[in-house]
């Protein structure tokens, strides 16, 4: 029975934590998938990548109002995939090389199958090749194990093939329709990209608007503008699955009533689960909430001495530099037991990178009245900017919330071109505690740029 100082359960942002001064140290990794995690492989990389490439195919689509009368004459779209998973791909390949042959990893033994906890710092290793279990014990553990995506209970779906985010990317060919079941991020975003790239697409949701989690108006908006692109069908749910040839057909239940719907593909992307129920964390003394997250304090320890963790198995953000973070804290506190450091999740941002993209962080205008806090409203459209006059663009805005009195700002929610950059000046400002008139008249903006979007809606605070 293999016995390490340090056993990591996972090699997404968990894999960065294995800097030189573990060196000294040996050190077990297990992986069940592709090295690299979640992010790499099939999440925030390649999606973007595939993004930008739908955002290059789109802009034909909008040319003429600026006087350029453009065409977009052909989508090659086994070149777009593989020119994205050329890169990706080899990047896993050499991350897995690197751990098994480098010599720089001559103390790392690396495990490529499932990790099921046996007991506390205890794990049985099922090889993926089918190969013999082995069982492994450690001083540390780490479980960084990630996430996968959440399969409904509709009659039928396990008897179709139906593609999750993790396969819907590597198409064979693009599809003439494909329907997306799922208004969230991840659906908003690959509707978008097929949608670009010529695929018709419809969009299932069951509560009516998309990213409802957003700020109430930035959903509302985001919908308005999704259902001018997309066949939105809002408060629909599926009540059943079945393949007709090589179709899919769709039994759905809607406002109207009950419809069938015939489609090319389906993309199931309602959410994503833990991975704990795989780890069997339970057996290992590990604390689960409700949610299936491994219960974590402020250090990332577990509710077991020596066990700690990080990302989507125990964050509810299940973003990547949320991930990131925990990874740093987690090394310093791996490295230094007598100063651990806590995470700081006060304000964590997000962003949507569909058409529009979107960006948040902090509480929305809903969620700051609900706590009873005297705050004030800025919003500031794009429309009204220097710039946003450049882009024509007439519906994308900002929304700022902030408390009276003590000009703290509690929220950002932007809907618009440039989302996610342009919140990082307010997600700073939250970070650091200043002032929303000392962000707004401390510095200088640059004009005509985009940033005078974020400035105008400063301004407007009282």
């Amino acid at each position: 029975m293999p016995h390490v100082d340090l056993l990591l359960i996972g090699t997404g942002s968990g894999n960065s934590i294995l800097s030189e001064e573990f060196a000294g140290r040996t050190v077990a990794i297990v992986e069940r998938g592709t090295f690299g995690g979640t992010c790499l492989n099939v999440g925030c990389i390649p999606t973007k990548m595939f993004v930008h490439t739908a955002d290059v195919a789109a802009t034909p689509g909008s040319s003429s109002r600026f006087g350029v009368d453009e065409t977009l004459d052909q989508v090659r779209w086994a070149d777009i995939r593989d020119r994205i998973f050329g890169r990706i791909d080899p990047i896993a390949a050499g991350g897995l090389e690197y751990r098994t042959s480098h010599q720089d990893n001559a103390h790392v033994q690396v495990y490529q199958g499932t990790a099921r906890f046996t007991g506390e710092r205890r794990v049985q290793v099922t090889p993926n090749d089918g190969g013999p279990e082995v069982e492994v014990t450690a001083d540390q553990v780490v479980v960084a194990a990630g996430g996968r995506p959440f399969i409904p209970a509709i009659d039928g779906l396990a008897d179709i093939d139906f593609h999750t985010s993790d396969t819907i990317m590597r198409l064979d060919r693009l599809p003439r329709h494909l329907t997306v079941l799922g208004g969230g991020f991840v659906g908003s975003e690959l509707a978008h990209v097929f949608s670009s790239l010529g695929v018709a697409v419809t969009v299932i949701n069951r509560s009516e608007a998309l990213l409802r989690g957003e700020d109430e108006e930035v959903s509302a908006r985001f919908t308005e503008i999704a259902s001018e692109h997309w066949d939105v069908r809002l408060n629909t749910r599926v009540r059943s699955a079945a393949s007709h040839g090589t179709a899919i057909h769709l039994e759905l239940e809607g406002p109207d009533g009950s419809t069938t719907l015939e489609t090319d593909e389906l993309l199931v992307a309602v959410g994503r689960v833990p991975n704990s129920d795989l780890l069997d964390a339970t057996a290992g003394g590990l604390g689960v909430n409700p949610a299936g997250l491994l219960v974590v304090d402020e250090y990332q320890r577990t509710t077991v001495d020596g066990v700690w963790a990080l990302g989507d198995i125990c964050s509810p953000w299940q973003l990547k530099h949320v991930a990131n973070h925990e990874a740093r804290i987690v090394q310093h506190n791996l490295l230094h037991p007598d100063r651990l450091r806590a995470s700081d999740h006060r304000y964590v941002p997000h962003a949507v990178f569909s058409s529009p993209q979107v960006a948040s962080v902090g509480l929305t205008e809903k969620q700051a009245r609900a706590q009873g806090i005297d705050i004030s409203v800025a919003r500031q459209a794009y429309a009204d900017i220097a710039y946003g006059w450049a882009m024509e663009d007439t519906t994308g805005f900002a929304k700022l919330v902030a408390e009276k009195g003590t000009g703290r700002l509690l929220g950002a929610h932007i809907i618009g071109p440039q989302a996610p950059t342009l919140i990082q000046t307010l997600i700073q400002a939250m970070s650091f505690d200043q002032d929303v008139r000392e962000v707004a008249r401390g510095q200088y903006w640059i004009h005509p740029a985009m940033p005078e979007l974020v400035e105008n809606a400063l301004l407007q605070l009282d």
